[in-house]
């Protein structure tokens, strides 16, 4: 741990900024396209597509036409868009942490793995944090690289203005913490909010008003 406090502090979105959970979007596409469920879930999660997806290797159209292609449909594609991205909800408990740090001066952002669609979901005003909380927005999709590369928490850290080791980043799965350390990053796994809260603590970094 650093000696002294970081002077930019990164969240991972999914499951630690907010809930969400694929089987869902399995679920939803499958109802919109009319195919079984398990269709769904091989060609999107099974094989590579979300995660080109995700790298910014294809656009929406161009996951809306795999996805055509592979189940031999074709719904409306605003509909099967939705169906796959509206698959998240608010965690609570973080947005005192959030505006906390704000509140304090502290620099914030967001460092994600995520794709066009779930990143217009969620930031078109529906979750007023995500939208406008914060400073920073490092997107797996728009940066071409997906944690645990090293080359995006390399790029985050350009983009926060602050070196690796001046950087905390809290992530929900343990191979993206492992990288962001590798990379130099402060980082911690997101177990709740107390020991988020406990963390920085540890690094005289107070969140309470």
């Amino acid at each position: 741990m650093n000696a002294r406090p970081p002077r930019f502090f990164y969240f991972d979105l999914g499951n630690v900024l907010l809930f969400f959970d694929h089987e869902i979007a399995c679920r939803q596409m499958a109802e919109v396209a009319g195919v079984d469920v398990d269709l769904v879930r091989a060609i999107v999660f099974e094989g590579d597509l979300q995660r080109r997806y995700e790298l910014g290797d294809i656009s929406t159209a161009d996951f809306y036409e795999h996805f055509c292609s592979e189940t031999r449909t074709r719904p409306d594609r605003k509909r099967l868009v939705h169906a796959a991205a509206a698959i998240f909800e608010p965690n609570a408990a973080l947005e005192p942490i959030i505006k906390g740090l704000k509140r304090y001066g502290h620099r914030v952002g967001i460092l994600s793995n995520t794709c066009d669609a779930h990143w217009k979901y969620v930031a078109d005003g529906r979750f007023p944090l995500i939208a406008s909380g914060f400073d920073v927005y490092a997107l797996s999709y728009r940066l071409r690289s997906m944690k645990p590369d090293p080359a995006i928490y390399a790029l985050a850290a350009k983009m926060a203005g602050a070196a690796p080791e001046e950087t905390f980043f809290v992530d929900d799965r343990t191979d993206n913490v492992a990288g962001a350390r590798a990379a130099g990053f402060d980082a911690v796994l997101y177990t709740g909010p107390l020991d988020l809260v406990a963390a920085l603590a540890e690094r005289d970094v107070s969140v309470q008003a």
